[in-house]
């Protein structure tokens, strides 16, 4: 049965479509079988899969309005190894329909009912709001990884983030968690960083995975040509780190079993 995690952080520009694509790629190079939500209606993660979010017949859109099925709209990543269910401009749209909808937070959940023995991961790439998109990520996931900079303001950021995760997990999802803590553009030749990193440890403990992803232009590099940066130059630091990610990720979920 698939596990499924939404990465996830209100808190803009901290590289969560950047970790959706590279961990999908890294579980897919440690024979994981993957699925990737884009759930942000940029469509980042489906262009940074290799997919033309322009010429897609079917998207998530259809699938939260019940119009396809997860099996339908889905497309292969050929780079990247795993499947991405994508996202247009037309998901802006979808905001103001489930608004009128019954179970409009349930949608996705609903729709990954059917394909629970497909893969063994599903990641959702929410948006950088708590938004009814975000909130049908959230009920439908059994957990949240956060990936977060070591800087001040992420620190404030993230205390948002898990008391929204404590309401979630309250009201709608009793199965939500925060899996982990992903340290991402890390430099540890600034002293802010390393403090910022040191105050996650004590405070999350064995929440902060050991994995730290550096900052990496390869990484920054490997979307505009439609490949995840493990793909794109699979010897670079950042990737290397990415496969070490997706490593640790796979032994952690098997303590949660």
């Amino acid at each position: 049965m698939a596990k499924v995690f939404c990465i996830a952080n209100q808190k803009g520009g901290v590289g969560k479509t950047t970790t959706t694509v590279n961990l999908a790629a890294g579980l897919a190079q440690v024979k994981q079988r993957v699925l990737v939500i884009d759930l942000d209606p940029q469509g980042n993660a489906t262009m940074g899969s290799g997919i033309d979010k322009r010429a897609m017949p079917l998207s998530v859109y259809d699938v939260l309005l019940e119009s396809a099925a997860i099996g339908e709209a889905r497309q292969r990543s050929e780079k990247g190894g795993y499947d991405v269910l994508g996202a247009n401009r037309e998901l802006a749209g979808a905001e103001v329909e489930l608004v009128a909808l019954e179970h409009r937070n349930e949608r996705l959940r609903r729709a990954l009912a059917g394909t629970e023995d497909d893969y063994d991961f599903v990641l959702i790439d929410c948006p950088p709001s708590l938004s009814l998109l975000t909130l049908n990520g959230l009920c439908s996931a059994h957990g949240v990884i956060v990936p977060m900079q070591c800087e001040y303001f992420a620190l404030e950021g993230l205390s948002d983030l898990v008391n929204t995760i404590k309401q979630v997990h309250a009201n709608l999802n009793r199965d939500l968690q925060i899996i982990g803590l992903l340290r991402v553009m890390f430099d540890p030749r600034i002293t802010l960083q390393q403090q910022v990193s040191d105050q996650l440890r004590a405070h999350f403990g064995d929440k902060v995975f050991d994995a730290v992803i550096p900052r990496n232009v390869r990484l920054a590099e490997a979307p505009s040509y439609g490949q995840p940066g493990v793909v794109f130059d699979p010897a670079s630091k950042g990737a290397q780190a990415y496969i070490d990610f997706a490593r640790e990720l796979v032994q952690r979920v098997k303590g949660l079993r």
